[in-house]
């Protein structure tokens, strides 16, 4: 598998209640000004990555589907211009149902987009409107419709304020039938600083138990519609996995571009400024507007790797840890295996955490690191 490239998009019609991102809905009229750095970005950094084969390419957000889809064509053409682009590279744009148009769409197609995820969250109005979403389910049916026969993945959201486990197949099963080939079911996590962590405060959102049977219930309408879990919150059906996640989960390396994007190349990671202002800036003083880079050293990667692979249905290839560390993982880390035992089990070259006990994972994982 090849590296993986991210664009961040940090604009929005409205900021939605849970929201933690760097995403700036009162800054729309800077989009043009801000791709324009993005692509500058991208080509001050082409010589430092000449020998890189990328194959994929996702823009995330904020809101990406909220800019002119010319943009985007642009942000396509640059990407290719600067970079060892794959010929069958996925190419992925997060959209929102309430930002999109059939012209956009068939621009998107049109630039080589191949690859669609769409922020549904939750298949109930009252519940849309709750956590600030500028859709209803009726512009989110009109959006798959748009989509139709093309690959695309829908967000659903668990632990939503008076969500019942009804609501959440309801909301599955909604974006089944309107034609996805990959779920992505996550845990809502209210952050401290977002409007919604006042309802988190004050007892309002589901409890951890409460979650956890939506999870179940999700899982087992997911499994009868032939959704194949792959990791904790991935679902898709045969060969739909999400190549730009799977790249991550295996510790591959990835480049980041725009505001607070994110970058893993060499065993270097680096963070790139928050602040907008502070982006442009860098970017016209021909600077690179990293905030922080730092060093993975030997010890951290091994943990990450630990980590990650064990959030995936299909575990820890011993012998890639092998290759990558030096050291038999049975071996080195029996004491840990005894004590999970009961969760884990072996297939073949692979440790795994068994199924029934992958949503509460970070119980099972912890141990590996005491």
């Amino acid at each position: 598998m090849g590296a993986g490239i991210y664009v961040h998009i940090p604009f929005c019609k409205a900021k939605c209640r849970y929201c933690d991102f760097a995403s700036f809905p009162d800054k729309i009229g800077l989009a043009e000004s801000y791709m324009a750095c993005v692509y500058r970005e991208m080509a001050k950094r082409k010589e430092e990555l000449k020998n890189y084969k990328f194959d994929t390419l996702y823009i995330g957000g904020g809101t990406p589907s909220v800019v002119d889809e010319n943009y985007i064509a642009m942000l396509l053409a640059a990407a290719r211009k600067n970079f060892n682009l794959s010929e069958n590279a996925e190419i992925t744009i997060e959209i929102n149902p309430g930002t999109v148009s059939e012209k956009k769409i068939k621009t998107y197609l049109a630039c080589g987009i191949n690859r669609f995820s769409v922020g549904l969250q939750t298949a109930v109005d009252s519940q849309l409107a709750e956590i600030g979403r500028v859709h209803d389910l009726k512009q989110f049916l009109l959006c798959a419709k748009l989509l139709k026969g093309r690959n695309f993945s829908v967000d659903v959201m668990l632990g939503l304020k008076n969500q019942t486990l009804a609501d959440v197949v309801k909301t599955i099963e909604t974006a089944a039938y309107a034609g996805a080939n990959h779920i992505s079911a996550y845990a809502l996590t209210p952050e401290d600083g977002t409007p919604i962590y006042t309802d988190y405060l004050n007892g309002e959102l589901p409890d951890s138990d409460e979650v956890a049977a939506l999870y179940e219930g999700a899982l087992k309408r997911l499994k009868e519609l032939g959704y194949e879990r792959y990791e904790v919150s991935n679902f898709c059906k045969k060969g739909f996995e999400s190549r730009h996640n799977l790249n991550y989960w295996r510790r591959g390396e990835y480049i980041g571009f725009g505001v607070s994007a994110s970058s893993c190349i060499n065993n270097v990671r680096m963070t790139n400024t928050y602040d907008l202002d502070e982006y442009f800036k860098c970017i016209l003083t021909d600077r690179i507007p990293v905030i922080s880079s730092e060093v993975i050293e030997n010890d951290e990667r091994e943990e990450e790797f630990i980590m990650l692979a064990l959030r995936t249905s299909r575990g820890l290839d011993t012998l890639e840890f092998k290759r990558q560390f030096g050291g038999d993982f049975c071996e080195k880390y029996a004491a840990q295996i005894q004590k999970v035992r009961e969760y884990i089990e072996f297939n073949g070259d692979f440790v795994k955490i068994k199924e029934q006990f992958l949503f509460v994972q970070n119980s099972v994982i912890i141990e590996f690191f005491r």
